[in-house]
């Protein structure tokens, strides 16, 4: 039996007296595994505790937190910063507060190659290049010397996610990846995620506050209220879901009128 990339069991977060994510367990291995839930639910938190990159104010505790195999509670952040990026990647909601903005978004690409690896100016500058032709920028030598306020939201977003790339991780972690993007766009952001996730045989965990993304991209859904898991089901059959809570998720997704 292949063991699990990702064990979380007992997992706490807590901000002085209160509980923001309470009790959360799961286990994961290189599958798409969608968490939803309203905004305050703790799915992001969740996330995040998985890098151990949590608020100075945060206090985190668990039974169990371990990427494959390693404890992640025992882990000096020498050896946690030797995991994130490398083998652990976050892609954030919106690439205009996560991008340097005095930078080119090549030579950020090319720094992230470089952190995980030793790779001369030019090695990198080409892994840089192949990274953005391999989310889907056209252009990719012009696009390279740009500032992050030339690119669109879609754009940036794709080079946000072959930074998060570069260092080839086994897990990714995406959160809220698409949300600031129109429908158009967010289709083409999560068709580079798609294909980069299967070719490269990476464990996906994307949170997300649209039921009907999730179920159509990942193979199961945990749902979470109030920092607790409170169903978990298989994403084809979320509209079968039962808990109440996810059934008033169900229920106040937007409709188009009948004509």
């Amino acid at each position: 039996m292949t063991a699990p990339l990702l064990e979380v069991s007992d997992l706490v977060v807590r901000f002085g007296d209160t509980e923001a994510v309470r009790g959360v367990s799961f286990a994961m291995g290189r599958e798409r595994l969608g968490i939803v839930g309203e905004s305050g639910s703790g799915k992001s938190l969740t996330g995040r505790a998985m890098l151990r990159l949590l608020p100075p104010r945060a206090t985190l505790q668990a039974t169990r937190l371990a990427f494959a195999g390693i404890d992640l509670l025992a882990a000096t952040e020498r050896e946690l910063q030797a995991l994130r990026g490398r083998r652990m990647a976050l892609v954030l909601q919106d690439s205009k507060f996560s991008l340097n903005p005095l930078m080119p978004v090549g030579r950020q690409i090319a720094e992230a190659y470089r952190a995980h690896g030793r790779a001369s100016a030019r090695e990198a500058k080409e892994e840089a290049l192949a990274m953005l032709e391999a989310v889907r920028i056209r252009e990719p030598r012009r696009v390279h010397d740009l500032y992050p306020h030339e690119v669109s939201g879609g754009m940036g977003q794709r080079v946000m996610i072959a930074m998060m790339l570069a260092g080839d991780p086994d897990l990714l972690i995406a959160d809220e990846p698409t949300s600031a993007l129109d429908v158009t766009v967010q289709a083409q952001v999560l068709a580079v995620l798609d294909e980069q996730v299967s070719r490269r045989d990476m464990g996906l965990i994307l949170i997300s506050h649209d039921l009907d993304l999730v179920a159509s991209f990942c193979d199961r859904v945990l749902v979470m209220e109030r920092g607790a898991i409170v169903e978990s089901c298989v994403a084809a059959a979320l509209d079968e879901a039962q808990h109440p809570y996810t059934r008033r998720l169900l229920a106040a997704r937007p409709r188009l009128a009948a004509s």
